[in-house]
């Protein structure tokens, strides 16, 4: 495709973006009217939103615009599978310069479609703006089949710590990347376009698990989250956290503890999950910790083998 979105213009952009997508039997209708209709046979839909915005949350010399759209599905699509629930639609909102390359946005289509249907879901409808910079915002929605949401407030003394999926994938590849190379490739990519477990998060919750998130701000902070939300304390142990070979390789080259990208680095949007102990977990969990019941009011909410980590970790958009 030739030309800019501006010469495109709003409708031409909005007829190309329409016509890379398909429909799903979640999507009862989709763009081209007023509003989409989602069916939702459990009666509730479970919704989260997030945002990418260019030069915060990607970068065109490091990633393609398809690139941009299969993270930017994955990162919303894991919120849903985390609440328990089975991902049926999103909707984008998208703001690009009038400048920028058409076959970008048409791209970044592609990306978020191809996404989409990894997870079994749609996409249902969207709006497009001019502005200064490239932002792209996504909200996916889910339903949740008759089962009760996961939170982050069910985690009690007793319970086990489990993970599926990659931890510290993309923070290596971010590394990689930051010092001007392109591999190893499989941390690369991991950081260009992560893969969540979709299923993990549905068939976590039939398994019964009290509390459960997605990596998205590092294994510390997020279990943070679940610690107090739950009032509990939860260890990990580090000897349980795999660390490759070649993630080893990477971390002695940039002079960084690769365990630190495993306990702190985000966006690989594993599914982490709190189980009561009983449970008999598939061979793709690896438990990790323990619920504790919580300290005094300054004691950190997790600990790494009893004690606080150095670095806690965590993206705070507002910190310093």
């Amino acid at each position: 495709m030739k030309g800019s979105v501006g010469e495109l213009g709003e409708f031409g952009l909005i007829r190309e973006l329409t016509s890379r997508i398909s429909g799903t039997p979640a999507v009862r209708l989709g763009p081209g009217d007023d509003a989409a209709v989602i069916a939702a046979p459990d009666r509730r839909v479970v919704a989260s939103t997030d945002i990418l915005l260019e030069g915060r949350h990607f970068r065109r010399d490091w990633s393609t615009a398809y690139d941009v759209g299969r993270k930017g599905a994955a990162q919303n699509l894991a919120d849903i599978a985390a609440m328990g629930a089975v991902p049926t639609a999103i909707l984008l909102g998208l703001v690009v310069p009038a400048e920028l390359p058409a076959t970008w946005p048409v791209e970044l289509m592609d990306g978020i479609r191809d996404e989409c249907q990894v997870a079994g879901a749609g996409v249902a409808g969207g709006d497009v703006v001019r502005g200064d910079t490239i932002t792209v915002s996504i909200t996916a929605l889910g339903d949740l089949g008759g089962r009760e949401p996961v939170t982050r407030t069910g985690a009690r003394p007793g319970d086990v710590v489990a993970f599926t999926g990659w931890l510290g994938w993309s923070a290596a590849g971010h590394a990689v990347l930051s010092r001007g190379f392109r591999s190893p490739r499989a941390f690369v990519e991991a950081h260009r376009r992560p893969e969540p477990p979709y299923l993990a998060g549905p068939a976590a919750a039939a398994l019964g698990a009290t509390a459960m998130t997605d990596v998205s701000d590092g294994l510390i902070a997020d279990l943070g989250h679940i610690a107090s939300g739950s009032k509990v304390r939860i260890d990990l142990r580090s000897a349980a956290l795999d660390v490759p070979a070649q993630m080893n390789d990477i971390g002695q080259a940039v002079g960084v503890d690769p365990l630190t990208w495993v306990l702190t680095g985000g966006e690989d949007h594993a599914i982490v999950a709190v189980f009561p102990p009983e449970t008999k977990l598939p061979a793709r969990w690896r438990t990790i910790g323990e619920v504790l019941p919580a300290r005094a009011r300054n004691a950190p909410p997790v600990t790494v083998d009893g004690a606080a980590w150095a670095t806690a970790g965590g993206w705070d958009h507002f910190s310093a």
